[in-house]
């Protein structure tokens, strides 16, 4: 059944909030990522597996969002995973979101989700620089953990405008030196490729007094906003 803007019932489950990412140095809101959440019984939780969630739903849900958006803003990031980046209908609500957000800039960031196939990294690159050619920038999420570790994305580092690291990951985050070291080492492979550095997790005063210690400016994080849901017209429809 769908309703007066032709969503389906089932799109209502899903929605995007969006988290304020920061630039520390001039004190300004830089941009928003995108954060996709599932509507549970107790409330609205990230998928268990971004990968279970229908091509067909997170392309409407993107395309529906980015409609919204007319945030005076430089950009807004979407993440997508390995599998989804090999979706072609996923891949071209992400051009359609691109054409309707124009003339912000749509980030995408390519998690550390394990993939269900073993596509190869030329595979991935041919659709990442379609990508890029629509005027898109291309986003490494989550760097040193998971399939986003330096042996695997090397050959995309290149294409890349930014890489993520995110200190949530980590149960001791900055507190621990072996942590702080793995910050320190990607931030200078972003000053090595001229590329942005965007360190996530920042939830706290001290988060924030040691990121100022490692002299990084871009960051996101509970600190200095909770994600929010951003409401859709389709929520006060009636299926």
């Amino acid at each position: 059944m769908k309703n007066q803007l032709g969503l389906t019932k089932e799109f209502i489950i899903y929605r995007y909030f969006i988290q304020p990412q920061l630039d520390k140095a001039n004190n300004s809101l830089i941009g928003y990522e995108l954060l996709m959440k599932e509507k549970k019984p107790e409330g609205w939780r990230p998928p268990a597996n971004f990968s279970d969630v229908p091509s067909h739903l997170m392309a409407q849900v993107l395309v529906a969002t980015t409609k919204l958006l007319s945030l005076k803003i430089g950009s807004v990031s979407v993440n997508i995973n390995r599998n989804q980046l090999m979706d072609e209908e996923v891949r071209d609500a992400i051009i359609e979101a691109q054409r309707i957000l124009r003339p912000l800039k749509l980030v995408v960031e390519l998690t550390e989700d394990t993939p269900n196939k073993d596509w190869s990294n030329e595979e991935y690159i041919s659709l990442i620089k379609e990508f890029i050619d629509y005027g898109m920038d291309f986003s490494l999420d989550d760097c040193g953990t998971g399939t986003n570790q330096m042996d695997q994305i090397k050959d995309m580092i290149p294409l890349a405008s930014e890489i993520k690291f995110a200190i949530q990951n980590f149960g001791e985050k900055l507190r621990d030196p072996d942590i702080e070291n793995k910050v320190i080492y990607w931030r200078d492979i972003c000053k090595k490729e001229n590329i942005r550095f965007i360190l996530e997790g920042i939830e706290d005063e001290k988060d924030d007094a040691l990121a100022d210690k490692l002299e990084i400016d871009l960051r996101q994080g509970y600190y200095y906003g909770k994600p929010r849901l951003l409401k859709l017209k389709a929520d006060d429809d009636e299926f």
